[in-house]
């Protein structure tokens, strides 16, 4: 599907948050587009950070010649976009009537229902476009420090965490997590995108306390649509492609030891 750019801007020196005018097939909360890149051989996945008005919001690190390719492209540019593709995050889940005394309304508890989503790093913008398309979400983010912090004044409820304690907390985002949980009860569930390590620790903490979780995978991807099979990932004792049967899996069923 042709597009064309609205506009390029850097959010800091290697994240870039680019806007495309495209028509896209069901472009929900973690799902991907395939980008076509001029002079380039393979497209790029980059995750939905929005979708309105038939413009989708782009944001991704710049890591190699491909991405960083992209941000030279300037307004009404055209661009190739393939999406949007894969399996996005589960919605919201259902708000749970048991424990609750006399006539009380479910909804009138703060976390029968919510969703809480853990994010590091480039992991956010998939969480945002789902905490701005849901009700009764409360993110925690976390970054390396304070200069590499972004669209934190997005979110409608987040906790920030910084390994050096230069922002918000000196925690990790699953100790975060954890705290939170003790301090306001288990929410309905947990998404999580970001580094395999940080995903890992997130689906340790939902294992330990029964709570469902689903976590955004990052492999490497050429085809995009399950063709080619290079984004294999271990999940539920066999081998499925990141592009076609994820990104997004049931944190319960990933092999985080293969």
């Amino acid at each position: 599907m042709t597009g064309k750019v609205i506009s390029t801007v850097k959010l800091h020196e290697h994240i870039v948050d680019l806007r495309v005018e495209t028509e896209l097939n069901n472009p929900a909360p973690g799902r991907f587009v395939h980008i076509a890149v001029p002079g380039f051989s393979l497209r790029r996945p980059i995750s939905l950070c929005g979708y309105q008005d038939g413009v989708a919001r782009l944001v991704f690190a710049v890591k190699g010649q491909g991405t960083a390719a992209l941000t030279d492209l300037q307004k009404d540019d055209p661009i190739d976009v393939l999406g949007a593709l894969g399996n996005g995050f589960p919605g919201a889940p259902p708000v749970e009537m048991s424990g609750l005394d006399g006539g009380e309304a479910a909804n009138s508890h703060p976390l029968f229902g919510q969703t809480v989503l853990v994010g590091g790093g480039i992991g956010l913008p998939p969480l945002l476009y789902y905490a701005q398309t849901h009700e009764n979400t409360h993110a925690i983010a976390g970054f390396r420090s304070r200069e590499f912090a972004i669209l934190t004044k997005e979110f409608p409820s987040l906790d920030i965490c910084t390994d050096d304690g230069t922002m918000g907390l000196a925690y990790y985002p699953h100790e975060r997590l954890e705290t939170y949980m003790s301090l306001h009860g288990e929410p309905g569930q947990v998404l999580a995108c970001g580094p395999s390590p940080l995903l890992k620790a997130v689906a340790g903490v939902c294992r330990k306390h029964g709570l469902p979780c689903y976590v955004s995978m990052e492999e490497r991807m050429a085809c995009g649509v399950g063709a080619c099979v290079v984004c294999a990932c271990a999940v539920g004792g066999r081998y499925l492609r990141c592009c076609k049967d994820g990104p997004v899996f049931n944190a319960a069923e990933a092999d985080w030891e293969t």
